[in-house]
């Protein structure tokens, strides 16, 4: 194995671990500050997703297209959670679960109403377009390392956000005593609102992301939901540097096991069994990691009991 093929691949689990932690940030804060198990993540994802490559589609600018997407998730975040999410928050998590789920079938059915079932395609700006070559002779491509670059910057900003705003002490009042933020005369629903919104819009930029390397179509939003809640219970559900840690273990736990598993399966299976045992094993690679931090650590890495 090669130095350059060892940072690419680090550089790859990065991306993908800074995308992973824009879907669980805002997942881990709906989760530890209003207790809703919100299935329907993945759909805003998606909406993200659609919203960005609708609007690149029709002015060619891409920037517009991110601001779209931030836009389109957080105002279906604010209107889903004002018409359905706040009538379960004093019901219990399997009514949660099964609200949500019925969510993703309508707004999965929704979106293929309103753009049909064919994907669609979100393509890389031209400033953005082609490699960057790297110390150590690695060739990069620019809009990946812009996506990590966005991810650590929203990650930057959410932590200033609730360690140094009123905002975010309203956030962390509300995760440990709602009633008693409510009875100080907060206004509870405004901000469990506000808090959807926001997780809503992460989601939806996550998508826009994700968009112009993979095509955008419906369902996109689920696989990537099961990920991010691995990476809510890895590193504690409510943290934000917990959801940021354990995003970056899956990001890399994935992309290395979905590399170098095949190699080195090689001279165990051959190397025309390796490629499917090697994937295999990947796929459970990070189901094993989750398994062994919740063995050592019951409520995740930065999770209280």
């Amino acid at each position: 194995m090669s130095t350059v093929l060892l940072l690419e691949q680090l550089l790859n689990g990065l991306q993908f671990g800074v995308m992973l932690f824009l879907m669980a940030a805002g997942l881990t804060l709906i989760f530890g500050v209003m207790g809703l198990i919100n299935l329907a993540h993945g759909s805003l994802y998606m909406i993200g997703a659609f919203a960005a490559a609708s609007v690149a589609g029709f002015t060619g600018s891409f920037l517009l297209a991110l601001m779209a997407a931030l836009a389109a998730a957080a105002a279906a975040g604010a209107l889903i959670e004002v018409t359905v999410i706040r009538r379960l928050y004093a019901r219990d998590h399997l009514d949660q679960v099964l609200a949500t789920f019925a969510l993703i079938l309508i707004l999965s059915e929704g979106t293929r109403w309103l753009f049909g079932s064919f994907p669609l395609y979100l393509d890389v700006p031209a400033w953005l377009a082609g490699p960057v070559r790297l110390p150590g002779g690695i060739d990069y491509p620019r809009y990946r390392l812009a996506v990590i670059a966005v991810g650590l910057a929203v990650a930057g900003g959410l932590a200033w956000l609730i360690a140094g705003t009123r905002l975010g002490i309203r956030i962390r009042a509300g995760e440990a005593d709602r009633e008693m933020i409510a009875a100080l005369g907060v206004d509870i629903s405004r901000l469990y609102t506000l808090v959807f919104a926001l997780g809503a819009a992460l989601a939806g930029l996550a998508g826009a992301l994700v968009g112009a390397i993979q095509s955008v179509q419906v369902g996109m939003g689920e696989p990537v939901l099961i990920l991010a809640f691995v990476v809510i219970v890895i590193g504690g559900i409510g943290s934000i540097r917990g959801a940021f840690v354990g995003a970056l273990l899956v990001g890399l736990t994935d992309t290395a096991g979905r590399v170098f598993m095949p190699i080195l399966m090689q001279p165990l299976v051959g190397q025309q069994q390796a490629a499917t045992v090697g994937s295999a094993l990947a796929s459970v690679a990070i189901y094993v990691l989750m398994a062994l931090v919740l063995l050592v650590r019951p409520a995740g890495l930065y999770g209280r009991a």
